[in-house]
């Protein structure tokens, strides 16, 4: 049987999280739904499993919630909660996780099921804010967000069934979920043989794409390895640092580190400060490419900031306006490259590859974005900034596109992981 945790405010919420609990318990292969109140109020409810008493007596610091602002409440249960979660989940005790509220609790359910959970444990919160930008709260993880229609204030025939909905889908995902691990228990050896094959994580848009699928083809057809390619939009280059930092990639192929240039100019598929550094401070095998970084990424055209309308730009779809960097921009993208590698844990196990011929579709000769001076600055400040490293910088007349220079990098990181 599953058991499902649910988070919510039952001084504000317990009739909608009551009604939400009993839509789940209608699953016949739930065994308990715990329900963890991280209300500012205290509540009595024989269907509370652990209170928020319990909570902050346990896990708080001796803290009142009582006497928080809003901002400082919301963030002190959000640490309790996580912490609870975290010692259930670590023993093994539930199989999914749902919450339901407005932006108050959605922004404290979110951090407990990115902190206290792994990406594949089941993760639903029903919200009032699910239908705008879900990015600060699903973050780099796998939470599905459900939008609630009506506001979650009294339960009414649109809001039941939306929590009818949510509450068998989070139950079915809890079911789905116990199956995987107690397969994993009653077969042994047959997961360890599924998991036998070694771990590539491999950065990809839509402007090296070919280069991408070309890589990940071989590598799967001639090595024993699992390819996960990670849309460099932001969140995917966040997503893919952070199964670094959990151990769940054995080597990785950044053939796409275009998000370096977002953080640098201001556009908006930024993966944060942070880029570059996980793959390099574990030590894993890791090739890192130059792919897409002549642009940075914003909007519909009429969003691109007014500094930036004199320069070249190029629509490549309706809801996105890519801008060609200049040359100063390349040089500032060469040395963020060159800080994050320098801290490499074994330099010998990090090598740069410069596609010469073209960093993406747009900047081949004759493309849109071709400009062989500000490519050959970042080039010069890639190669000046590594010298002395023990990081191998290897320089490709081809194109990132190429299917010679694809088969090729994949071989060298093959070699690497010692394949």
């Amino acid at each position: 049987m599953a058991n499902v945790v649910l988070l919510g405010t039952c001084d504000t919420k317990l009739e909608e999280l009551l009604y939400l609990r009993e839509q789940i318990l209608l699953s016949n292969e739930i065994d308990q739904v715990i329900l963890m109140d991280v209300g500012r109020t205290p509540v009595e409810n024989k269907a509370i499993t652990v209170s928020q008493s319990m909570l902050t007596e346990q896990y708080g610091g001796g803290k009142k919630p009582s006497d928080l602002p809003r901002g400082e409440l919301i963030k002190f249960m959000s640490e309790c909660a996580t912490e609870s979660v975290r010692t259930w989940y670590k023993h093994g005790m539930i199989h999914a996780i749902v919450a339901a509220g407005g932006s108050g609790a959605t922004s404290l359910a979110a951090p407990v099921m990115r902190d206290a959970l792994p990406i594949g444990f089941p993760k639903l919160i029903v919200s009032t804010v699910a239908s705008g930008d879900t990015g600060p709260y699903v973050g780099e993880t796998d939470i599905t967000m459900m939008y609630s229609v009506v506001d979650i204030a009294g339960l009414n025939q649109v809001l039941r069934d939306v929590l009818a909905n949510a509450g068998a889908a989070i139950a079915g995902a809890a079911v789905a979920y116990r199956k995987r691990q107690e397969q994993k228990l009653v077969f042994p050896l047959q997961t360890t043989a599924a998991t036998t094959k070694r771990r590539v994580g491999i950065t990809m848009f839509g402007v090296t794409t070919p280069g991408v699928d070309a890589i990940r083809r071989h590598l799967e057809s001639v090595y024993p390895v699992e390819t996960f390619v990670f849309h460099a939009t932001g969140h995917g280059g966040k997503a893919m640092e952070r199964l670094i930092r959990e151990g769940q990639l054995d080597a990785v192929l950044d053939l796409t580190t275009t998000e370096v240039t977002d953080h640098i100019t201001g556009g908006v598929m930024s993966a944060g400060p942070d880029r570059l550094s996980a793959a390099a401070a574990s030590g894993i095998p890791s090739i890192v490419s130059l792919g897409a970084t002549e642009m940075t990424n914003f909007g519909p055209k009429t969003t691109v900031p007014e500094k930036f309308n004199s320069r070249k730009l190029y629509e490549h779809n309706p809801v996105v306006t890519l801008m060609r960097l200049s040359e100063d921009e390349c040089r500032q993208i060469g040395e963020f490259i060159c800080e994050k590698l320098k801290a490499a844990k074994d330099p010998k196990m990090v090598q740069v590859w410069i596609p010469q011929g073209g960093l993406s579709m747009l900047s081949t000769k004759g493309a849109p974005f071709e400009d062989t001076q500000a490519d050959e600055v970042l080039f010069e400040t890639v190669r000046k900034g590594l010298e002395g490293s023990g990081i191998q910088v290897v320089e490709d007349e081809r194109d990132v596109n190429d299917s010679g220079f694809a088969k090729d990098i994949a071989e060298a990181l093959a070699n690497l992981m010692g394949l």
